[in-house]
């Protein structure tokens, strides 16, 4: 798996979706290419190595000044961006967004996500 590039970053969300633990890290700075706004680990059970990220990126290819963030599943089988939206600079955009891709890719429909911190 290709992980993001995490340097240093600031903790911002915690939550417990069924067996898996999910923080939201902002303030990222990283290694790799990529700017990001936020980034979503997801730990399963006691694993301590996130098995998926959901990353907020900012758009290379919008224009100058454009406010447009691209969302990245990163997983053991790849990565792949799934959209662009303007509404991801915004913590609880995102949050809410990735917390439902979560939810439908790990097939936790009978669960509810609840935040920790």
């Amino acid at each position: 798996m290709i992980k993001p590039g995490i340097v240093t970053a600031v903790p911002r969300r915690r939550y417990k979706y069924g067996e898996f633990s999910m923080v939201i890290l902002s303030d990222i700075e990283s290694n790799d290419d990529k700017s990001y706004r936020y980034i979503m680990a997801v730990i399963r059970g006691t694993d301590p190595e996130p098995g998926v990220y959901i990353t907020a990126e900012r758009d290379r290819t919008a224009g100058q000044g454009s406010s447009d963030y691209n969302m990245r599943i990163v997983m053991q089988g790849g990565a792949e961006v799934i959209g662009s939206s303007s509404a991801w600079q915004d913590l609880d955009a995102f949050a809410d967004e990735a917390l439902g891709i979560v939810g439908r890719l790990l097939n936790l429909g009978d669960e509810e996500p609840y935040r920790l911190m």
